[in-house]
């Protein structure tokens, strides 16, 4: 989601955690902002196009965000975080390291997920209590009926397992033929190449998605 200005380069910043090592060293830690992006975006099910939308900041933007390539200025950042639905002390928090206390659970009731409906699917995210998750489950109507409907192949970050719930699809893939999936039946892929579902079956296909 043009070139910024640099802030965290020079400076020590409040997102910079610092690591004793010893009672004479220390060591920082710069924040990476643009995996904090990233992490987020993803988070939410959101393609870079999506993000796009709901920020105002162009992709190419949020590419080079994401990629470290800028570091955003303080009105992009406040761009981030009204259309991302999160506080600045999310956005620069540090991921933390070493080994965590474990245990961590999060709970969805059956339609209890949080909607996000595009032009083409209907997701219902799941787990959404939970950040800095390492997969982002998501329920997804197809409502799409012929791959034209698609203004582009879909593509981001990561892999990704999908499971069909009820109905039957055509799985489009970059490259690979179409292939037709009915109930029960899953797929495992690499997303970052181009994909798409079509619904083939009278009412709307549901799927199951796990991005990681």
């Amino acid at each position: 989601m043009p070139d910024e200005p640099h802030f965290l380069k020079d400076a020590p910043a409040p997102g910079l955690q610092v690591s004793r090592r010893s009672e004479t060293e220390a060591s920082l830690e710069p924040l990476q902002l643009g995996q904090r992006v990233r992490q987020i975006r993803l988070s939410q099910s959101l393609t870079l196009e999506e993000a796009s939308k709901l920020t105002g900041l162009a992709r190419s933007t949020l590419s080079k965000i994401e990629n470290e390539q800028i570091s955003p200025t303080f009105t992009v950042v406040n761009k981030l975080v009204q259309g991302l639905g999160i506080d600045i002390p999310q956005l620069f928090s540090q991921p933390k390291s070493g080994p965590s206390a474990g245990g961590r659970r999060d709970i969805t009731r059956r339609g209890e997920g949080k909607p996000h409906p595009t032009r083409t699917y209907e997701h219902e995210l799941l787990a959404t209590q939970l950040t800095q998750k390492k997969m982002v489950p998501f329920k997804t109507r197809v409502h799409t009926r012929t791959f034209d409907e698609f203004n582009d192949w879909v593509r981001h970050d990561g892999e990704e397992f999908l499971y069909v719930l009820s109905g039957s699809l055509l799985f489009y893939t970059e490259f690979y033929e179409p292939i037709e999936l009915y109930q029960g039946d899953s797929a495992y892929y690499d997303c970052t190449m181009g994909h798409a579902l079509v619904s083939t079956s009278e009412d709307d296909a549901e799927v199951l998605w796990v991005t990681a």
